[in-house]
């Protein structure tokens, strides 16, 4: 809308600058006129010859501004899907799909042609590119197109629905024991090593990282079950060796016509094949269907072990969301075709971030598709969202699917920062002890009082408070010390980030840091991540102010305000040892909640959603080394007022 009334203000000036040539100095545009009026030739001919070229140029201009911008847009058909067509049930009661027979085949043909002759016949040449016909377990299609053209769709015969892509979103060990799985779940299947044999769960996400342990096909303990209903296929591409599909992982394809036909793809980290550069693919599946009993190891410290829920389930990848981009388009082609390859289970952590505009939540186009997968006999989880902690923010509407919320256990990695006066504060971070297994004192320096007097850099916040650039701060001064840097604007504005500061501390070699609330923005909330050195945040003011308190007892300043001697002292505490405390399971702040409701303005819906609660909150999972997401600082109170 921006671009386009940008356009639209270019165009008028455009058109005033001819006017006023046309006018003022017609011959600085066109020197013929002036060796026509030079030469006193018939002007009222040269003006007419004149005013129609200022008006080629008008309509040409206009029409260059004021193009309309192409958008991807789903249709539904009125025929049914080759799933559906013919078909008959099993025995238990599923979907026989037969797509390898003839009548299956000319089917899915006639269908496909249908799509390219309703488009041949209905829009304009070289105005639209198709993207995908579906015709497993959905009819239709999707186009590249502008809204007139797709206007033209909503009233073309056999068309059911019309809608515009919104973009596909990202939904972002213990748990099998408190869930009580070893003593009931995997008891009855013979074990951990059993849970979920014979099952193939397809992932619709950002792909999978294959190398990792929680991935590998152990020859030792080869699969016995019978998996003849699946049937998939391993798309290769870079990072992804047809040898990545090993027999953990089963199949493996990738999607992503939605995402090229919008955007230009980031080829650093937007690769055209199953490879996971995010980390939330591989995270989800590890999850669901993790080996059992992979050693969680970070940064040489020794965790325990991790195991998915149902660790013998085998993988089906089918990658439709990327590091830069996700469509709608891309997530459901992916859905038609992980039904039609035969998934037991279906898993959705990604999906629309919002409700859609012109028709009920129940019916739009990503409902629709597991509405169908459904009846060709999937089991369709998915995730409700993270917009909580709000009320009717759920994303998970329809019957149709589990909506899944999220939970946290009774798990818990407390730290804490002694101080010289013997007060401990706590606070969290995975983090290994300072010098001296957090026995040995420290001299405790605040960031602001390091800075270099003398540096050419700007006095902002992040290079000021929040140790996010080690060229700001002293050497001599830090290096060896606890330094205490300050959330301010650049983590409330986010642009500054956790493993900024980590950098700063390799670089200067600080002892450790202690990363504290500002009481300018009030409490924030804070997630455990491992931290390569020594660390701790400090996430309520009140904790904050007890260390600020203590710091400006122990220096000393001169007459201008600056620190000529450190006395106050300080040592970070382990942080990576499980604390298993508190009352569990809790909904997690994030996880989004109901009431569910129908359309965009939340009129209620007779659904209850999200339907069950799982532990998504603080889980060892398999990541990505590619991946750059940074861990979520939000904001708890926003500018605390003061009396």
């Amino acid at each position: 809308m921006c671009l386009r009334i940008i356009a639209l203000r270019f165009c008028m000036l455009c058109i005033w600058q001819l006017i006023f040539l046309n006018i003022l100095v017609p011959e600085l545009m066109f020197p013929s006129l002036k060796m026509i009026m030079a030469n006193k030739v018939d002007t009222s001919a040269s003006s007419s010859y004149y005013a129609l070229l200022i008006t080629v140029l008008v309509f040409v201009i206009v029409g260059t501004c004021c193009a309309e911008e192409r958008s991807v847009y789903l249709v539904l058909m009125e025929e049914e899907p080759v799933a559906f067509h013919g078909s008959h049930l099993s025995h238990e009661g599923r979907k026989v799909l037969a797509l390898d027979s003839e009548v299956s085949k000319a089917h899915a043909k006639h269908l496909v042609d249908s799509h390219d002759q309703l488009l041949q016949s209905n829009l304009k040449t070289g105005s639209y590119n198709k993207l995908y016909s579906f015709k497993h377990i959905v009819n239709g299609f999707s186009v590249h197109t502008t809204p007139s053209q797709a206007n033209k769709l909503k009233v073309a015969p056999g068309v059911k629905l019309v809608e515009k892509d919104r973009g596909a979103k990202l939904m972002t060990t213990y748990t099998p024991q408190f869930l009580g799985l070893p003593q009931e779940v995997w008891a009855k299947e013979g074990g951990d090593k059993n849970g979920g044999e014979g099952i193939v769960i397809g992932f619709v996400d950002t792909g999978i990282t294959p190398e990792h342990p929680s991935f590998t096909y152990d020859p030792l303990n080869p699969f016995t079950s019978n998996i003849s209903h699946f049937s998939g296929a391993c798309e290769t591409g870079p990072r992804f060796p047809s040898s990545s599909c090993n027999g953990k992982i089963v199949s493996a394809r990738y999607f992503s016509a939605g995402a090229q036909a919008i955007a230009t793809l980031n080829t650093s980290v937007d690769f055209l094949s199953p490879f996971d550069a995010a980390g939330h693919g591989s995270h989800v599946a590890s999850i669901a269907a993790g080996n059992a009993g992979v050693p969680v190891i970070v940064d040489g410290f020794y965790y325990g072990r991790a195991s998915g829920m149902a660790p013998r389930a085998r993988i089906a990848v089918y990658k439709a969301v990327y590091p830069t981009v996700g469509t709608i388009t891309d997530v459901v082609a992916a859905i038609d075709q992980a039904t039609m390859d035969g998934v037991d289970i279906l898993t959705l952590s990604v999906g629309p971030d919002e409700p859609p505009e012109d028709t009920i939540t129940f019916l739009s186009v990503f409902d629709v598709f597991m509405l169908f997968a459904r009846r060709a006999g999937v089991f369709v989880a998915q995730a409700a969202g993270n917009h909580g902690p709000d009320f009717s923010t759920v994303v998970s509407y329809s019957p149709w699917a589990v909506g899944v919320a999220a939970c946290s256990t009774d798990r818990s990695y407390p730290g804490s920062l002694l101080l010289g006066n013997g007060l401990k504060v706590g606070g969290v971070g995975l983090s290994g002890p300072s010098f001296g297994d957090g026995e040995f004192l420290c001299k405790l320096v605040l960031a602001k009082d390091a800075v270099r007097v003398n540096g050419a850099f700007p006095r902002t916040p992040a290079y000021v408070e929040e140790c996010q650039f080690p060229e700001a701060l002293d050497p001599i001064i830090v290096r060896g010390r606890i330094v205490i840097c300050v959330f301010s604007a650049g983590f409330y504005n986010g642009t500054s980030n956790i493993n900024a500061i980590i950098d700063t501390a390799r670089t200067l070699g600080f002892m450790g840091f202690a990363f504290v609330a500002n009481p300018a923005y009030g409490d924030f909330i804070a997630e455990p991540i491992p931290f390569a050195v020594s660390g701790i945040i400090i996430p309520k003011v009140a904790d904050a102010q007890i260390i600020s308190q203590y710091y400006e007892q122990n220096i000393q300043r001169d007459e201008r305000g600056f620190v000529i001697q450190y006395c106050a002292r300080a040592a970070i505490r382990e942080g990576r040892v499980a604390s298993f405390v508190g009352q569990a399971p809790i909904v997690s702040r994030f996880s989004s909640r109901g009431p569910d409701f129908v359309d965009i303005n939340r009129n209620p819906a007779d659904v209850l959603k999200p339907d069950i609660l799982a532990p998504g909150h603080q889980i060892w999972a398999a990541w990505s080394p590619l991946s750059a997401l940074e861990p979520i600082l939000t904001v708890w109170q926003h500018l605390i007022q003061w009396e």
